[in-house]
């Protein structure tokens, strides 16, 4: 089955598939062509160019998108999306003054979740989680991580990758599951964490890695979780089960997460909201990536990741949304464009390369999705009739979508 797309007004993020990725200067170069046609095959991306140049092309079926621009799905490499509960009264507490380590500290946060989602049975958790995916799809998101680490036992952890799995088997996006089981401490282990940590690798990860529940491992390393030392310990031995290291890193403190990372070959380190000159050196001589997560900044009031400062350094950047109960309830990337834009004050250019193949390369997916070409899969979004696509970031609370398509087939 063969679709071709006519009179695009503007196709968007046009690239050979070789790119993985786009650092520091070249993240403000936006490859589009005004005036284009695409042709999709199935669920895959065929051919693209002027319309000067389609000729007398045959497709099954031809879409007239007068007017409308066509781009990627974005690419969310960093969520916690399976979750039993919201947390509001969080929220409230901030607003009345409380940090989001004083409420850590008196039980809420990460482990307010955990106890909760204990006692959530598994379908009603993946009941809620594919409502929240559903969502997600719907905002633009064509490819997605989704971390476990609200379990925090044994049987908790399983129980949330298996939820993660069977998102995987219903919904037509790629979507990578991240083991993060040393999310926190639990307080059955605060005054024993040694063991906790044993029981990650001794007993989860066996289990994890022959059920093939995950493609990545994380690790919160901040302080009042795990340390440098330790952070270090539990990706070795995930690497051991063919995990691919993600951590948490310098969300409030720099305390030796990213060279840790960089020693582990980390794809990604995620956060990076304190970031000092000795963290951007390491970076400078990998190819893991950062991620910011803006909506995480905007939410808990805390300062944003220098994108800037980054992208100078000749440093790739990718964005996510960090989509949590607790510090993020929302997964709008079309959200953390704009703030990309408004509080980081990055260009649409920069925002959009780090939503999109930056975003696929956070993933491991930068062959699959992340741009149009030729041999991708056709997850793209085209937009209602608008000028330009700086419109996309600068309208922040429109909806800019018209039309999702995952691999080649209109899912919205």
């Amino acid at each position: 089955m063969t679709t071709l797309f006519i009179n695009i007004k503007e196709l968007i993020q046009v690239r050979d598939k070789s790119v993985e990725k786009v650092s520091g200067k070249d993240m403000s170069i936006l490859p589009t062509i005004k005036n284009a046609f695409m042709m999709i095959e199935d669920e895959i991306i065929i051919n693209f160019g002027p319309m000067e140049k389609l000729g007398n092309t045959k497709a099954d079926s031809i879409i007239d998108v007068t007017g409308r621009l066509i781009l990627p799905t974005w690419s969310d490499s960093h969520t916690h999306l399976v979750f039993a509960d919201t947390r509001e009264e969080e929220f409230v507490d901030r607003i009345n003054g409380l940090s989001y380590e004083q409420i850590a500290k008196r039980g809420g946060g990460i482990l307010n979740s955990a106890t909760k989602l204990q006692n959530k049975p598994e379908e009603e958790l993946y009941n809620d989680a594919a409502k929240r995916l559903e969502e997600l799809i719907k905002s633009g998101t064509g490819s997605i991580e989704i971390k476990s680490g609200y379990g925090l036992t044994l049987e908790s952890e399983l129980k949330m990758l298996r939820v993660i799995k069977k998102l995987k088997e219903n919904f037509p996006l790629p979507i990578k599951a991240t083991f993060l089981g040393a999310h926190a401490i639990p307080n059955l282990f605060k005054e024993k964490r040694e063991a906790y940590i044993k029981l990650i690798i001794d007993e989860m990860l066996p289990v994890i890695a022959k059920q093939k529940l995950a493609d990545f491992i994380d690790v919160f390393c901040e302080k009042g979780y795990y340390t440098p030392e330790e952070t270090d310990q539990i990706l070795k031995a995930g690497i051991k089960y063919g995990l691919v290291p993600k951590i948490h890193v310098n969300q409030f403190n720099s305390i030796g997460g990213i060279k840790v990372g960089i020693e582990n070959n980390a794809l990604s380190l995620d956060h990076l909201e304190v970031l000092t000159t000795k963290d951007l050196a390491h970076l400078k001589d990998s190819d893991t990536i950062p991620v910011s997560l803006p909506s995480c900044s905007f939410f808990l009031g805390i300062p944003y990741t220098n994108a800037r400062k980054i992208m100078e350094a000749n440093v790739p950047l990718a964005l996510a949304s960090d989509y949590n109960p607790g510090s993020t309830p929302s997964g709008n990337m079309n959200f953390v464009v704009s703030l990309a834009c408004i509080k980081m004050k990055m260009t649409p250019e920069e925002a959009i390369n780090a939503a999109t193949i930056n975003g696929a390369y956070a993933l491991n997916l930068s062959h699959k999705v992340g741009s149009i070409s030729k041999g991708k899969l056709a997850n793209f979004i085209i937009t209602k009739p608008i000028k330009s696509y700086s419109y996309i970031p600068y309208s922040f609370t429109n909806n800019c979508i018209e039309k999702i398509f995952l691999k080649g087939v209109k899912y919205y």
